[in-house]
């Protein structure tokens, strides 16, 4: 069949996007779903930085690439082998497939599926293959997703089924920016009530992170980012303390109203310079906590008889240490409850065509969660 899809041919195009048009949107062939995997229809798609930094070439993909990953769809046809989903249902999608039966998996670590990660750096589903053909070229397959276009083809162990009554479009954003955000303060950091934890970076995982932080109790809570408009954003979810990262005393001011420094400090804004405030934010024995992703060859100077001297600890957090199937529901749920207010990051929506003007919204930090819907 053939679907509409936002195609990266170059990640050599500059800003602004929408006058040199990385993304171009173009018709191409999708086959059918093999076995264990599903045709899907989409039925929004969250604007993320993972994207912007494949455009930018800070996280280089192989190319041509049918961009996008995170995505609420519904199910068209599945393939052989594939009983738990049929036509009709709707469905998360998520961007790092679980195989199952890798060391990761059967430790109950599927984000970090080394079958996944491996199909996902080549561009293929998690099968190996590839579904996407532009006058008989092989596409890629972003992340195993390729939300971007009307159609994909997806692995079965890319999908959440959607259970509860949520709002379709919504839903999206529980793809990526709640399982990142939230995923980081509750699975990685697991942070207890009353502990304190800052935030820098205020994009759509930072936020998602701040909500986990205020959803598990946390008594103070910083948000830091450039931009003023995000720390009134933040306040209005429940943030206690704001501090703008331009201020050069930015870590003086958190460490004298937090009484020395955080629990927890998660750093969601992929600089190496966030980094360092982060951990610089921690207080004795606290733990700083990173889900962003820099560019490979960036690398931050750890000061190491701080971490050993003041018995820091240092984690990452990929998919914020999920296990979709469990935390997808979850995570549903308590917004559903009214505790995770996940609409509230909710920002622009458009149609596939305008992408490329979206993406310069997100590159200037201008935009919440803007979402490309489909029908």
């Amino acid at each position: 069949m053939k679907t509409r899809a936002a195609v990266l041919h170059s990640m050599e195009n500059p800003a602004p996007f929408a006058q040199s048009k990385p993304l171009k949107i173009e018709d191409i062939d999708l086959d059918a779903p093999g076995p264990g995997e599903v045709l899907v229809k989409m039925i929004a798609a969250g604007l993320c930085h993972s994207d912007l930094s494949v455009i930018s070439g800070v996280r280089p993909r192989p190319v041509p690439m049918a961009l996008g990953h995170e995505a609420s769809a519904q199910v068209v046809q599945v393939g052989e082998g594939v009983s738990d989903l049929k036509a009709g249902d709707r469905v998360v999608l998520v961007f790092v497939p679980s195989c199952g039966h890798c060391m990761p998996c059967m430790e109950g670590r599927p984000a970090l599926c080394e079958p996944g990660a491996e199909s996902n750096g080549k561009g293929t589903l998690l099968s190996g293959e590839r579904r996407l053909h532009l006058c008989s070229q092989a596409v890629n397959h972003h992340v195993g997703v390729s939300a971007f276009a009307e159609h994909a083809v997806v692995s079965r162990r890319s999908c959440v089924k959607l259970e509860q009554d949520i709002d379709p479009i919504e839903a999206a954003l529980f793809g990526c920016a709640v399982l990142t955000g939230v995923g980081a303060v509750v699975n990685t950091a697991k942070v207890q009530p009353g502990q304190t934890a800052a935030v820098i970076g205020l994009g759509g995982v930072g936020l998602c992170a701040l909500l986990g932080a205020v959803a598990s109790g946390a008594r103070d809570i910083v948000a830091v980012d450039l931009h003023d408009s995000k720390l009134e954003v933040a306040r209005s979810l429940g943030a206690t303390i704001t501090v703008n990262a331009g201020d050069p005393d930015a870590v003086a001011k958190v460490k004298e109203a937090t009484r020395g420094g955080v629990d927890f400090a998660f750093e969601m804004a992929g600089v190496i310079q966030a980094m360092e405030m982060a951990y610089r934010m921690t207080r004795r024995g606290g733990t700083t906590v990173t889900g962003s992703l820099p560019h490979p060859q960036h690398n931050w100077p750890l000061q190491q008889v701080s971490l050993v001297a003041e018995e820091r600890t240092i984690k990452g957090s990929y998919i914020g240490s999920c296990v979709p199937s469990r935390d997808v529901p979850r995570y549903i749920g308590l917004y559903l409850a009214g505790k995770l207010p996940v609409d509230k990051l909710m920002g622009e929506r458009m149609k596939l065509d305008e992408i490329n003007a979206a993406f310069d919204r997100l590159d200037a930090g201008e935009s919440m969660r803007d979402l490309v819907v489909f029908g």
